[in-house]
């Protein structure tokens, strides 16, 4: 199991409460969508999940412990690349830190999202479109436990918006917990298993999803 407790979290920063009283059961194989407006908090939780912040108060337990090697895949906001490089040099400069991924996982995941991993452009001449493909890419690659995405369809078109919905479902069917913010409800109520909408620091609402509408 790849389940995520949060137990009253909260983070304070510069004298303002960004978080406030978290409490939030996540179980692997299930998509969790968090939506709200800018500044609704849905960013900073991710990260959080994702271990780049802690918390002020309260305490989050992976169940399959981060310590022990468990893998966090994660595209927040908009992910830095060398322009300079290839989208499949990019990947196997990170690829080579954790040694989790090597060619065959890098060419795998470029290959789903769309790109070409034989493409010899370089980063700076992407367009938007494809720096996203890319993110998605270098977040999947390393098949994460914990796979945290930041308005993963964003500038895709609808080819580009089906693929990544569907890669993501993915995620979920081998049993990664996968958490998915966005501004946009109609953008992630396809995908998620329960939606949890933040506002002001705090889970205002949730909704349980019956059922995904996503094509195969």
């Amino acid at each position: 199991m790849n389940a995520i407790d949060l137990i009253g979290v909260s983070k304070m920063i510069k004298g303002s409460a960004v978080l406030q009283d978290i409490n939030l059961r996540m179980e692997g194989g299930k998509i969790y969508g968090l939506v709200g407006r800018n500044g609704s908090g849905k960013t900073m939780l991710l990260r959080m999940l994702a271990g780049l912040i802690r918390p002020t108060a309260g305490k989050i337990h992976y169940e399959n412990d981060l310590a022990d090697g468990a893998k966090i895949g994660i595209t927040i906001e908009n992910p830095l690349f060398y322009p300079a490089f290839t989208g499949y040099k990019n990947l196997m400069f990170l690829a080579n830190i954790n040694k989790y991924a090597g060619a065959a996982e890098v060419r795998r995941a470029l290959g789903e999202v769309g790109l070409d991993p034989d493409d010899p452009r370089v980063v700076r001449k992407y367009s938007l479109g494809m720096k996203q493909r890319l993110g998605i890419a270098q977040a999947l690659m390393e098949n994460p436990d914990y796979l945290f995405l930041d308005e993963p369809t964003n500038a895709l078109d609808e080819e580009g918006i089906d693929r990544i919905r569907n890669l993501i479902l993915r995620q979920a069917e081998r049993g990664a917990t996968v958490v998915v913010a966005s501004h946009s409800k109609e953008e992630i109520a396809v995908l998620c298993d329960k939606l949890y909408f933040m506002k002001k620091g705090r889970i205002a609402t949730e909704t349980e999803i019956t059922g995904k509408e996503v094509m195969r």
